[in-house]
């Protein structure tokens, strides 16, 4: 009997990069002076994670969310996050069709490509648990019956962390599910004039074209994963994982998934730039992103003012850098 044999995507650095430059261009003609916060979303998207966009309202995580919808011509969906909102809401229901004497299955809010859930932390958490499966393994089930989602799939999140009446906290097994977490900011005063003049009189996501589909991501993510890394950044990752827990500034530290997910992130950074090789650099650069909204600070490093991001940055400060890659 013959062996089948397996297809493995080929990494095309070259379009990696063009699809990644179109969809930055699109995006920036809705999102005025947030580069760094694009090119994150970008990165996200090709290393088959989810994001979650933490500020104050006003400042377009919704928009940065959409803005990337837009750009790809595939299936996007928004969920608004309420209190009221089901878990059946988000996942499908079965309902019964008096005509074929069977239950159906009615795919929920989750059955698309980009998923825009807007206000995460306003749902009960009964309700957010409702996506830990979908986040982690594609899929839904719904009555013993699992419901594959489409390729490629990613949640993109937002959420205020200012105002917390009626709202509910992500548990951590949910935050540590998204691959990245950033925060918007204020735009710059040239970026904020620029946006009262091309977006005071019409909504600018209307103007925004397809860049790309998803068959094409999938694709192109696919072949990233062939991007070589060293088994001295592979060290150096795992150092750093186990410096966070060792850290006095954390009660909780990095775990084994946010390795595993800083690998793939430094992958597609890597790709991004041109190269099918990782280098220290891009760890360095994805470390606060991608780790920071998973480690929790102790209370002598809330009480002296030092975020996740401080811990995570003075625990890796410990670790050498890898002599060669």
């Amino acid at each position: 009997m013959t062996a089948q044999r397996v297809f493995t995507p080929k990494l095309d650095l070259r379009q990696v990069q063009q699809t990644a430059q179109a969809m930055r261009t699109a995006i920036s003609s809705v999102i005025e002076g947030k580069a760094e916060q694009i090119d994150l979303t970008i990165l996200v998207l090709f290393a088959g994670g989810h994001l979650l966009i933490e500020d104050v309202p006003g400042v377009g995580k919704t928009m940065l969310a959409k803005a990337l919808g837009r750009a790809i011509d595939c299936r996007v969906r928004r969920i608004q996050f309420t209190p009221d909102l089901l878990p059946s809401d988000i996942t499908g229901v079965s309902v019964y069709n008096q005509d074929t004497r069977e239950f159906e299955f009615k795919p929920g809010g989750v059955f698309a490509n980009i998923v825009v859930g807007d206000e995460i932390n306003r749902a009960s958490p009964k309700t957010q648990s409702a996506l830990l499966e979908a986040m982690e393994e594609r899929q839904v089930s719904v009555d013993g019956r699992t419901h594959r989602l489409p390729p490629p799939f990613m949640v993109v999140a937002t959420q205020n962390p200012i105002e917390m009446e009626g709202t509910y906290p992500l548990p951590e097994a949910q935050r540590d599910r998204f691959m990245a977490r950033i925060e918007m900011g204020y735009p710059t005063r040239g970026a904020e004039l620029e946006m009262l003049g091309s977006h005071g009189a019409a909504n600018p996501l209307a103007s925004l074209q397809a860049v790309t589909d998803g068959a094409t991501v999938t694709r192109l993510a696919a072949g990233i994963s062939e991007v070589h890394v060293a088994q001295p950044v592979k060290e150096y990752i795992v150092d750093i994982m186990e410096a966070t827990r060792l850290s006095s500034d954390l009660r909780l530290g990095a775990s084994p998934r946010a390795g595993l997910q800083l690998l793939r992130a430094v992958r597609v950074r890597a790709a991004m730039d041109g190269r099918d090789y990782v280098i220290p650099d891009d760890v360095q650069a994805l470390l606060a992103p991608v780790l920071a909204h998973r480690v929790l600070p102790s209370s002598a490093a809330r009480l002296a003012g030092r975020s996740g991001a401080d811990a995570v940055t003075a625990a890796a400060a410990t670790v050498a850098l890898p002599r060669s890659a």
